[in-house]
């Protein structure tokens, strides 16, 4: 299927025509204008300005370091660059959980100071009151199930959640809720493929899977790992399209040298 590119924003009601008319859509991160411009460009659905930013910009081992004022910092810098995707901003950890003015407030910011389209709030009926204040306020809410990295230490691992049945029902009980208390779509991220499938089917919202089988209504990966500039990271789940660490090593190596040998800058290249 040929992707529509012409400039025509994508909204929360354009995901759920997809849904409607059984077309996938497409989402990746950024977290920087030059990325996100490139992946606006080549006709993304949605941009996520994902907290993996904690993980693949600054270097922490999980998402929980990353502060609200950062987030808005990336967020900013994707809203510049795109011109016809949906931009939704994780609020990261802290932010939101426990306390429902809060969780206003800082939707309020990040909507205001960058100018995205929509949050993302991780987890389900431990957030409702979160996710509906957020929504009476006019903020799009995109709910976030399964392997939620921002609990990791109570999980204690990253490996596939909602194996074990008492918390696939919670699962399923939890995409209900999402779309009763109004998110416009839900995140299924490492979850059993039977399982993403019958959340989907159950829900009238759209569902993108990140690591949850081909029958969610679209799909999400980290940019990052998908172009293969991050060395080493090769779960079950993930395709990489390029292998860009080698690319840019063996660029940089060359530069090197050039500089080294005197090659570089030549005649040509200085005024």
């Amino acid at each position: 299927m040929s992707v529509n590119t012409e400039i025509k924003r994508i909204t929360t009601n354009t995901l759920q025509e997809m849904k409607l008319r059984g077309e996938k859509i497409s989402m990746l991160t950024s977290y920087d204008y030059s990325m996100a411009r490139i992946v606006d460009e080549a006709g993304i659905d949605a941009i996520l300005v994902g907290d993996s930013a904690s993980n693949v910009m600054a270097g922490h081992e999980t998402t929980l370091p990353i502060t609200l004022d950062q987030m808005i910092y990336h967020a900013s810098s994707v809203v510049r660059a795109a011109k016809r995707s949906l931009v939704v901003v994780d609020l990261p950890f802290g932010s939101y959980q426990g306390n429902s003015k809060e969780a206003l407030n800082s939707a309020i910011r990040i909507m205001k100071e960058s100018g995205a389209h929509a949050v993302k709030l991780e987890g389900g009926e431990e957030i409702r009151e979160s996710i509906e204040r957020i929504i009476t306020a006019g903020i799009p809410v995109m709910g976030h199930l399964g392997l939620t990295p921002q609990s990791i230490y109570k999980f204690g691992t990253y490996t596939v959640r909602a194996k074990e049945e008492a918390e696939a029902e919670k699962l399923k009980k939890d995409v209900l809720v999402l779309q009763e208390a109004g998110c416009f779509a839900v995140v299924l991220e490492k979850i059993p493929a039977k399982l993403a499938a019958a959340a989907t089917e159950s829900v009238k919202i759209p569902t993108i899977g990140i690591g949850a089988g081909a029958a969610c209504d679209g799909q999400v990966l980290v940019v990052h790992d998908m172009l293969g500039l991050t060395k080493g990271f090769r779960p079950r789940f993930l395709r990489q399209y390029l292998n860009l660490y080698e690319e840019i090593s063996g660029a940089v190596k060359g530069y090197v040298a050039d500089v080294k040998s005197s090659d570089f800058p030549s005649e040509k290249e200085q005024y």
